[in-house]
Order: structure tokens, then sequence, then C-alpha cells
């Protein structure tokens, strides 16, 4: 029987490549139902193979759009994409997967038994056809197997988006209800389950909710009362935000070998006996990955420890490190090298080192001790769904839904001492004041969320969740659905930048009476300072004005464009229209297909 279930997976795995781009025509399957699905391991066995839809370790932590700036910039920051031929993410081996085992499930065994194992399914039904719908807007929805010779199943068209969210939610709630509530961050369960519903609801209502004049706006409230109600029950469940020290807590947290089962719903897990690794450690403090670092915004974004914002204080933004590091919010030195850091398991105290990072703020989260360092060597666990995200949904759902006519539900102080201010607390932050926030909208915030106009209920609340969405969640891969929901995807034009630095010379950047770094212009100096780094202005390192000084500027050359008609969505690929003439493609992408 195993050998007939380990078939059946590896034939489940090629069963729904492309053929109109949207099924394949091989066969079902080698072997008839009846001798496979017979007992609920066998089930699991199956449903074990969904998992790797999850996110990789480098699906969560390689973020960039704005947050994290690298040496170069893909074509979907730059606003360069264009119509593939093949690929593009329109693929649904997956999907086909699924579909199977829910065709089959109970065909062997009592539905009461099964019930938990089809939860799992339609849990990652729920997640494929979110990832979709983000990435494509309407979809054709496919809930049942669709056999070789059906031309008319193999060439469907694209169903509505409210269609098919309307299934997700369908799907999703089945799992919340059939899945077990035990607290397990390897598996699938009930918590998880609302973890995604919190997280999608929170998506699809905001996006109607923004994109208004793009799509239909109706049912905006309804999947944020849902994100509400999904976040509420899973607030009341086990989890909690793990706290031991402000100073240490957010980064033992990412910096954990197994996942912390306090706060972290699911997580991909690594092991040097398994041989299953990541490059975490590598991609920090090498320059073989783009030299990733914080860009400068997001930083002058963190608070002071005391919850003033430091763009308030008089020229901030020529502040230089040392000094624009203090008295800030511990998340931080949390996130990036700040001055006295020391890695994990050692004492030596390191600055920034710019061969790592090309904006000087060094990436520290998730990072460990030194024995991880080598190539593909990290076995720190990688979280998909933590409770820290679902208090910020809760908080930014029930502020947006004070925003829209006819709704009953408002955002109270009550509601941000029990989402936010947790989260504040980690790290010994004053909490968020709701009438503060709203009476005096933070003008740096406002100048990053123009779409958040005066005429918003919460709008300074609504603005100081986004900050603390981007803070607590960097580098875990939310910030371009982030920026894709909230229309705010004109943020990815402006300039990338980094440090401050007065112009060239010699810089102490941790004030320890050593220089760390030289900036020097024409030949470099022929005695160099022992343990001083020497970057050319203009070559390898560029300030805005050049020897007057300014921000490290990246990509100063590079013209970034952003279309608010067109680039919300990904194209259909040429191949999947050509073959099936029912596929429209999404607005503005030409693909010479009339």
């Amino acid at each position: 029987m195993k050998k007939h279930i380990a078939a059946l997976m590896i034939a489940g795995a090629g069963l729904f490549a492309s053929c109109s781009g949207f099924l394949d025509r091989q066969p079902l399957a080698d072997i008839p139902p009846d001798q496979y699905f017979n007992s609920e391991k066998e089930l699991e066995i199956y449903t074990n193979s969904f998992y790797s839809a999850f996110p990789n370790a480098e699906g969560v932590y390689n973020e960039d759009i704005d947050n994290v700036v690298k040496n170069s910039l893909s074509d979907l920051i730059i606003g360069r994409r264009t119509v593939p031929v093949t690929g593009g993410n329109w693929t649904w081996t997956e999907l086909r997967k699924i579909n199977y085992f829910l065709a089959n499930y109970n065909k062997n065994v009592p539905e009461k038994d099964g019930a938990k194992h089809a939860a799992v399914a339609k849990f990652f039904r729920a997640y494929f056809y979110f990832d979709k719908v983000v990435r494509f807007g309407d979809v054709p929805w496919v809930n049942e197997v669709i056999e070789q010779l059906d031309t008319t199943g193999l060439k469907r068209p694209r169903d509505p988006r409210k269609l098919v969210m309307d299934s997700v939610l369908k799907d999703i709630d089945y799992a919340i209800a059939n899945l077990p509530a035990n607290v397990d961050p390897s598996k699938v369960t009930k918590w998880t389950a609302l973890a995604l519903k919190s997280r999608l609801c929170l998506f699809e209502g905001t996006y109607r909710k923004y994109h208004h004049t793009q799509i239909d706006s109706a049912g905006a409230a309804r999947f944020l009362k849902e994100c509400v109600s999904a976040s509420e029950a899973l607030m009341a469940g086990p989890y909690s935000i793990y706290r031991t020290t402000p100073e240490k807590s957010y980064l033992e947290l990412f910096a954990s070998q197994t996942p912390i089962p306090q706060e972290i719903i699911l997580a991909r897990s690594f092991s040097n006996d398994l041989q299953i690794w990541h490059n975490l450690n590598y991609y920090t403090i090498t320059s073989s990955y783009g030299k990733p670092g914080l860009d400068k915004q997001l930083v002058n974004s963190y608070l002071m420890n005391d919850g003033t914002p430091f763009t308030d204080i008089p020229g901030y933004d020529t502040i230089t490190f040392y000094n624009e590091t203090r008295n800030r919010d511990p998340r931080l030195s949390q996130t990036v090298r700040t001055p006295g850091y020391t890695r994990i398991g050692s004492t030596n105290i390191l600055p920034p080192d710019f061969g790592a990072t090309v904006t000087g703020y060094q990436l520290i989260k998730y990072v460990t001790d030194q024995t991880s360092d080598s190539y593909n060597r990290s076995t720190n666990a990688m979280p998909i769904f933590r409770y820290a995200e679902v208090l910020l949904n809760f908080a930014e759902a029930k502020a947006e839904l004070g925003d829209i006519a006819g709704s009953q539900d408002n955002l109270t102080q009550a509601d941000l001492d029990r989402s936010v201010k947790l989260l504040r607390d980690r790290v010994g932050m004053p909490g968020l004041s709701l009438s503060a926030a709203n009476t005096t909208p933070d003008p740096y915030m406002i100048q990053q969320y123009p779409k958040v106009t005066a005429g918003h209920k919460n709008r300074g609340v609504v603005l100081e969740i986004r900050r603390e969405r981007r803070i607590e969640l960097v580098m875990e891969s939310f910030r371009w659905n982030d920026l894709l929901r909230w229309m705010e995807g004109a943020a990815m034009k402006r300039p990338f930048k980094g440090m401050y630095f007065t112009g060239p010379g010699m810089f102490d950047l941790d004030q320890n009476g050593s220089f760390d770094i030289a900036i020097y212009e024409g030949t470099k100096p022929t005695n160099p300072v022992p343990g001083v780094a020497y970057y050319k202005l203009g070559s390898e390192i560029v300030l805005e004005n050049n020897a007057a000084g300014g921000n490290v500027v990246i990509n100063r050359s590079t013209v970034k464009n952003f279309d608010e008609e067109k680039d919300y969505l990904q194209p259909i690929p040429i191949q999947e229209r050509q073959l099936n003439p029912k596929l429209t493609q999404n607005p503005k992408w030409d693909d010479g297909i009339k």
C-alpha cells in the first residue's frame, strides 16, 4: 500500500503541468481508487505533500521591495516586467493534487475519520487560490478533477475574483471547523487556518477598499469583519507574544533553532542531522548576495524609545549613525547592527560592514552564531505564520472598518491595548494612543502613504499601525502584498538611501575610539590604517551631494517606474492565452494577442 501511495504522490506531482496552461492531459493515475486512500495514515501521507506549497527560507527572509535594498534591483521594483511566454506563476500542479485528493479521500475511509484530512486539503486550496488572486485578480475556479479529454474543462475562462474569494472563504471555514486545535508549529491546525483567514481577509478587504476605482469595492467591509472574527478567535487561543528582555526577545525569536510555539503558529524547520539548511548567515555577511541593508526611510520610521517620532527631531535627516541609533525602538538594534553590537555566542563588538551591506544598515534579524556562517549552513526556523501578524491584522481591520460608511465596527483603545501594545510591550515601548494618533497624524507617515487621506476617520492610527507592521514584520516578505492592497505601489519610485555622511573622511561609526570606515577621493591612501575599510567616493560609495556629503544613494542612475493601471497585477503568459482563447489578459499588459 505504501508503494501505491508513493506512486500516487509521484504521479500527482506532475499531473497539473501546462497544456492549455491550465491543466495537463496526462492520465489521472495508473492505480484504481480502491487500492489507495484505505486508511487515515495513507491520507496523511498524501496531504503531507501539500506542504511544499509554503515558501522556502529564502522566500521568507529574502524580501527587498522598499524595505531591504540591494546593489541591484529586480524588474519588479524597477517597473520593467514584461509578459512572459510561459511560466509567470501561472502554474496549477498543486491544485490538481488537492482536487484529486478531495475527490477520493472518503471512498474507503469514513467521512468522520477523513474530514480532518480533507480540512488540510481545503486549507491548501484556500492558500493556493489566495496566492493566485493576489497575483492575477480573476482566475478560473476549479474544485473538481478535470479529466484528460474534457476540452471544455481544460479551456475555462477566468472567474470573477468575487466568486473565487467567496469560494476561498468556504474552504478556509471548513478547515477551521475540522482541523485539530493542538499547538504544533510543524503542522497545519485550526490555528493555522485562522491565521490564514485573518491574512487573506485583511488583504481582500483593504484591496477592495483602496482599489475602488479599479474593481468593485462591494464586500470590503464583509472581508474586514471576517478578518476581525478570525483574529479574535485566534487571540482567544493558546498563543502569546514571546517576551524575555526588551533588548533580546525580538532577536531571540528569529534566531531560535526550533520554532518557539508560544508565538510561532507554523514554521519551516531545518536540521544539521537531516542536512537541511538555509543561507541566512552567509547572505548577511558576504558581498555575494547583493549586500542587503535596510532602507533609510524604514530606519527613520522607527520611533524613539519614548514613543515619539525620530523624524520630529530638527535636522533628523543629517544625524550621523551613532546618534541616530541612540534611544530608539529596541527592534532597530535587533534588526540591524547598531553601536555595541555583538554576535550571538561572541563578545567581539562589530560595526556595520559596508562590504556586506550597501546601505550601511547591516541586517542581523535571523543571524545566529558563527558556526552557521559558511555557505548554506543556517538551521534556525523560519516563520510562516506567527501570532504578531494576527494582532496587526486585527488592529488594521478594525481601524479600516471604522472608515467604511454604515459599518458598526470601529477601533477602540482597548483594541489597540490587546494587539499593538503587546508587540510594543515585548521591547519596552509605550503603547499606541488612539486619540493622540488621530489628533496629530505623523507628517512623515502621511508622506509615505498618500492614499490614507485627510478624510479617513482613523487616519493617524492607520498610519501608526502601518508603521508598526513594517517594523515588526520586516524580512518576513509581507511588504509587496501590503503595498499592493494599499494601492501604494508608487512607494518604490523614490530613491533608496542609506547612512548619512558629512563627506569624505575617516569615520568612527560606533564611537569606540577607532575608525571603521574611510571615504576617499582620488587614489586610495598608500598607508591605510589597519582595520579601516576604504571606499572610493563616487564609485564604491555614492553620496547624494558627492563631496558635500549626504545619504548613501543606491542605484542612482536607475529609473524606477510604477504604472498604477497595470502593475498591481501580473500578466497571463502568452502561451496560456494562445492555448486557451477564453483567457483574457490583465489591463495594459500588451501580449500581441487580440
